[in-house]
């Protein structure tokens, strides 16, 4: 009896860790994505250790918008990356009930074919972009390029004139918009 429990047991864990790491098929990721081909960040992103939660804590080595990447591997709620042209690898772990996206819709939001063109954004909102920051006076959208997405958790729509950020786990840093356009940084 114990030997027939403890081979059910393994069989158990076997399944649990096989679909856990589910690597997503050419077919059913998002059209005109493909493994291998190359990517650029639509927004900066800030990376510890080869790794980037979609959380978007605003901590460690800054990856500037439009920097190429190209696609190894999408599976479960990971995006496996290799920054070109250092050829460092980067891994997005899509944590979804911060972001409300799947991995697919992350992705979507992160990386494009094209480059973004910065030419909409003023001077001073470029700069902010290239420091990976955000300043008075930027537009919503000048936000987003410069520091990606608000977790959902505390900002549930763009539409509003707050956006909560988390620098790390612990702390949060609140944006505050008045007639689309950044007022104040509340620390």
């Amino acid at each position: 009896m114990n030997t027939i429990f403890r081979c059910a047991a393994a069989v158990f864990i076997l399944f649990a860790i096989a679909g856990c790491g589910k690597r997503l098929s050419e077919a059913t990721l998002p059209i005109g994505i493909k493994t291998g081909d190359l990517y650029y960040t639509q927004v900066t992103l800030q990376y510890e250790k080869g790794r980037h939660h979609t959380t978007n804590y605003r901590k460690g080595k800054l990856l500037p918008i439009n920097t190429q990447v190209q696609l190894k591997e999408i599976s479960g709620d990971d995006i496996q990356l290799e920054i070109l042209p250092s050829h460092s690898k980067l891994r997005i772990e899509n944590v979804e009930k911060h972001t409300g996206d799947d991995v697919r819709q992350a992705f979507n939001k992160l990386f494009g074919k094209n480059k973004v063109d910065l030419s909409g954004f003023t001077r001073s909102e470029r700069d902010y972009i290239d420091l990976g920051r955000v300043g008075q006076g930027m537009r919503k959208k000048a936000v987003i390029a410069a520091i990606g997405y608000p977790p959902i958790t505390e900002t549930p729509s763009l539409d509003g004139n707050e956006w909560t950020f988390w620098s790390s786990r612990f702390n949060r840093f609140i944006v505050k918009f008045q007639n689309d356009k950044v007022a104040q940084i509340q620390e």
